[in-house]
């Protein structure tokens, strides 16, 4: 597949958020993204890999947007949250958005849509529309699912084992699980991989879901997204 460069956002300390898209026209895409908690490298890392395969891949004209990290600056720095200490995941314009602060690193900002790295993010969404987001995250082993997309949640479960949850067990206002169907109808699967530790490499939570995201990108599920 040949993907081509978008223009790149700016981060609060001016580094460049980069995005490509692949060379077709649709009215509708589907988002792959990772780095929105800037020390969770399991899920950037897990998205260069899939998208190394993308790139050699002849998947036809499907329109697919990439955003390897939006929140540069915590990547760089190796924190959750960005260099304004907010948490991505909490800054959304959501209807439940909150300016309560429950802990540190679930900082929501000082509004919602506060962060340059979520400005970006939006104007994203409102020229390429999400039909639906995957969005790599480490937390604990989950699939995730927001909206219309539990069927993906379970496909992929029948590969990795990660169970597949309607719900994290706790409130999340301001996240992307909520904002893209409130504003845009688009299901977001948060894809929770296990944490890096001596026990689990990169390269195997890699090799543990490998199969499962290529066969997802081969399969009906996809394509019913454009039909």
């Amino acid at each position: 597949m040949n993907f081509i460069s978008l223009k790149s956002g700016s981060s609060v300390e001016g580094d460049e958020i980069q995005a490509f898209k692949t060379d077709t026209k649709s009215n509708k895409w589907l988002y792959l993204m990772a780095g929105v908690h800037g020390d969770e490298v399991e899920g950037v890392y897990v998205l260069n890999q899939l998208f190394e395969w993308l790139k050699e891949e002849d998947l036809g004209d499907l329109p697919l947007i990439v955003i390897p990290i939006l929140n540069v600056d915590g990547y760089r720095q190796g924190t959750r949250t960005n260099a304004h200490g907010v948490d991505l995941n909490r800054n959304l314009a959501t209807d439940n958005w909150c300016p309560e602060i429950r802990a540190a690193k679930y900082h929501p900002g000082s509004a919602p849509m506060s962060e340059p790295e979520n400005v970006y993010l939006d104007k994203l969404f409102s020229k390429f529309t999400p039909v639906q987001i995957l969005t790599l995250h480490s937390w604990k082993p989950m699939l995730n699912y927001n909206g219309d997309c539990k069927d993906v949640a379970e496909y992929l479960e029948q590969y990795n084992g990660y169970p597949a949850e309607g719900d994290v067990g706790y409130p999340t206002p301001g996240s992307l699980g909520n904002y893209a169907p409130e504003k845009y109808s688009s299901p977001v699967l948060t894809f929770e991989f296990p944490v890096l530790s001596e026990e689990k490499t990169l390269k195997e939570i890699w090799e543990e879901n490998e199969e499962g995201l290529k066969a997802y990108f081969k399969s009906e599920l996809v394509s019913k997204l454009f039909a």
